[in-house]
């Protein structure tokens, strides 16, 4: 008998929410396997994504973006991490959406700032103001990010409870 495939828990939201981390935890947990967008297009392109940004542009960037998630989106049984701005195309969230379920990872923005403050790797808050860009960068993404199948506001929580309530929705998902 074949094992039934499970679906990929995708995780969205905007940078320093914590994909990376609670999606390595998670996939650990469920024994599921474990992909950030961000590293595929990283080994894909042999470079850093700063270094996307300022060699070949946003735009270049978003096309490699969109040719690792729908890659990834084939995948069975994963636990897909994303990059910030992949809700930013709608071909990107159907993809995903076509075999997981999509999270949505959310924290105000003084959580953010915390968790990039450290990071010079975050080309889109290389600015003066940083707390002003991720306002703005919010507001503009605010509806984007409105299409999930799930959100949790991680401001206040620590790791093993997003996951615990990740799971939690999971396994209810799957009935």
């Amino acid at each position: 008998m074949k094992k039934k495939q499970k679906k990929n828990i995708v995780l969205t939201g905007f940078m320093g929410v914590g994909k990376s981390t609670v999606g390595k935890k998670l996939s650990s947990q469920l024994h599921m396997r474990f992909v950030d967008t961000d590293y595929m297009i990283e080994r894909n392109e042999r470079m850093s994504i700063p270094k996307i940004f300022s060699s070949k542009g946003e735009d270049y960037f978003r096309d490699i973006e969109s040719k690792m998630v729908e890659k990834a989106s084939k995948f069975n049984n994963t636990v897909i991490s994303t990059g910030g701005g992949v809700v930013l195309r709608e071909q990107n969230i159907n993809h995903l959406r076509k075999n997981g379920i999509i999270i949505l990872l959310t924290a105000n923005v003084e959580t953010i700032l915390r968790h990039t403050s450290k990071n010079k790797k975050r080309p889109l808050l290389q600015h003066e103001n940083a707390e002003e860009r991720i306002r703005q960068i919010l507001k503009d993404r605010e509806a984007f990010y409105q299409n999930n199948d799930y959100e949790i506001d991680v401001s206040v929580l620590s790791i093993a409870e997003v996951c615990n309530e990740i799971i939690h929705f999971y396994r209810g998902s799957e009935k």
